[in-house]
């Protein structure tokens, strides 16, 4: 990875802790409210980085097929909808949702009664968590059900999992299934918004994949990258979404102020994205192999914990871990198979090559 990648981030983060630091005098009137809003946006910026990690993995895996030119525009549109949208936007409008309240008053409320907006959201938790963890389920067992796919890391269970890619639909039914299983241990009005939460992720889920397709120019390989760029976007910007989910509850566990919770996520989604660009542009997953099968197993782990929480309370220090551990175990077994076996890097950056030739043209 070349420093150059992070450079936006870095100024991206100066910028940022600059204006926390202001609100925080501006709002506290003292040094050391000041001090205590740099440092709040610090602890989010680190956080929301250390555990996105899988999330820059799994982008790259689908950003490496995608066209400079909408490289780009995730790097540049996407932060705007990662931080606007993911960290303002979308907790307005929860709270909105779920407080009867118009856009103007649930901004009023955020702004004046924090304590309360917090309350809000934590009270759609349920909500949240069925949406986001269905979504991540199904992107995760679409990676290992697939008929197409090479590579094994955790062998034992991979192949068993390919196996199911020529049944028709088994993933949306086993996500149905985990649904109503947990659905069940809930009480019938969480139950309730559980479930359509979760119907509403699976739509989501194939209605990105649909529209992926349709953009899809499959008799022209290198058309087919740039016109199936759109879709590929919408994937990454809902996929960021789903994971970005349990961050912004999170943070309400340091702060319930919006504006500083924005600043700090914010530096967190920025990173993710410079991370995403260098593992693209410095071929890191064509030299790890299972690099990104770390990642997938991430998300699904990602996906029963955000299920699960709705029954089980689970720390996001351990969420993080979990992620942290698998990637950091896929790449110490990328590395030990490279010493091993050499000419297989050799001849993964060698294919991706043509490919890279051809979307750069």
């Amino acid at each position: 990875m070349s420093i150059k990648q992070f450079y936006g981030s870095i100024i991206f983060t100066v910028i940022c802790l600059a204006l926390g630091t202001w609100y925080g005098y501006a709002s506290g009137g003292t040094v050391g409210a000041a001090l205590a809003a740099l440092w709040i946006c610090v602890i989010l910026g680190v956080l929301e980085t250390s555990l996105s990690f899988d999330n820059a993995v799994v982008n790259a895996s689908v950003l490496k097929d995608m066209s400079p030119k909408w490289q780009q525009r995730f790097l540049t549109w996407g932060i705007l909808i990662a931080v606007f949208g993911m960290r303002v936007v979308f907790p307005i409008i929860i709270v909105a949702i779920a407080g009867h309240l118009g856009p103007i008053a649930a901004v009023t409320l955020a702004l004046n009664e924090p304590e309360h907006y917090a309350t809000i959201i934590e009270g759609a938790h349920t909500g949240i968590m069925g949406f986001g963890g269905a979504f991540l389920l199904l992107v995760g067992l679409k990676f290992f059900f697939d008929s197409d796919k090479e590579h094994h890391w955790i062998a034992i269970l991979e192949r068993p999992l390919q196996k199911f890619a020529n049944l028709q639909a088994f993933e949306i039914i086993l996500t149905a299934l985990i649904l109503y299983g947990i659905s069940t241990q809930l009480p019938v009005a969480d139950a309730y918004v559980f479930l359509i939460s979760g119907v509403f992720g699976i739509s989501v889920f194939f209605a990105v994949e649909w529209i992926g397709n349709a953009l899809d120019a499959p008799d022209e390989a290198v058309a087919s990258v740039h016109r199936a760029g759109f879709g590929a976007f919408l994937y990454l910007e809902v996929l960021d979404a789903s994971f970005s989910f349990d961050g912004v509850i999170g943070a309400f566990a340091l702060t319930n102020n919006l504006i500083i919770i924005a600043l700090g996520l914010g530096i967190g989604a920025m990173f993710v994205r410079s991370m995403t660009i260098a593992l693209v542009r410095g071929g890191t997953l064509s030299q790890f192999r299972y690099l990104e099968h770390g990642a997938f197993w991430a998300i699904l782990a990602l996906a029963v914990i955000m299920l699960t929480s709705v029954v089980v309370h689970i720390p996001e220090t351990i969420t993080g871990l979990i992620g942290a551990v698998l990637i950091g175990l896929a790449l110490w077994t990328s590395i030990r198979h490279n010493k091993k076996f050499p000419h297989d890097v050799e001849e993964e950056i060698s294919t991706a090559a043509p490919l890279e030739s051809a979307k750069q043209s």
